[in-house]
């Protein structure tokens, strides 16, 4: 949902941006029948998504990579270490953006990121706290997987503003989610 949302939104924008989503735990599925009627029911057809795992080549391609959890922020710094500062999750990046300001025109992604994460350490991404994780709606009831939709649409929302201010470079954008 959380690919299918941020695509649809950056296009809305008029970005032209790559996204990509990856997962911890299986390759080659389809999205949830809860999760493509949920995003239909919104005008977002994910009927075509496939599930991959994630990987060391699509962390070192992205500009920035999104978790909608802490672990899913940890199982990047495994995969590919040297990608914690372009590595966040949603809630984390939403919440640190906001603080520094939105990025400014002609400033480049990687300039923005490293200002969002100034005194951000590796070991701000351990422990068990849940405060900045997406709850995940697998298993759970439609109206579940909606309160899921409504939370990552605020939040991808607030990070388009964020991150895709006015004046913005676009036109070589590699964002991954």
């Amino acid at each position: 949902m959380a690919e299918g949302l941020l695509r649809h939104r950056l296009t809305a924008a008029g970005v032209a941006a790559r996204v990509h989503s990856a997962g911890l735990l299986f390759d080659d599925r389809f999205a949830s029948a809860d999760a493509i009627a949920v995003m239909a029911a919104h005008g977002m057809d994910i009927s075509g998504h496939r599930s991959r795992k994630l990987a060391a080549d699509l962390v070192a391609n992205a500009d920035v990579v999104l978790g909608l959890t802490r672990e899913h922020v940890r199982e990047v710094a495994l995969v590919a270490p040297d990608a914690l500062a372009k590595t966040f999750t949603v809630k984390e990046l939403v919440r640190r953006g906001g603080a520094v300001g939105a990025r400014r025109a002609g400033e480049p992604m990687a300039a923005w990121l490293t200002r969002v994460g100034f005194g951000r350490y590796r070991a701000d991404i351990l422990g068990s706290s849940t405060l900045d994780d997406v709850a995940d709606p697998i298993g759970r009831s439609r109206a579940f997987y909606e309160g899921t939709l409504q939370e990552i649409a605020h939040l991808v929302d607030r990070l388009v503003t964020l991150a895709f201010a006015a004046g913005a470079p676009v036109d070589t954008a590699r964002e991954s989610a």
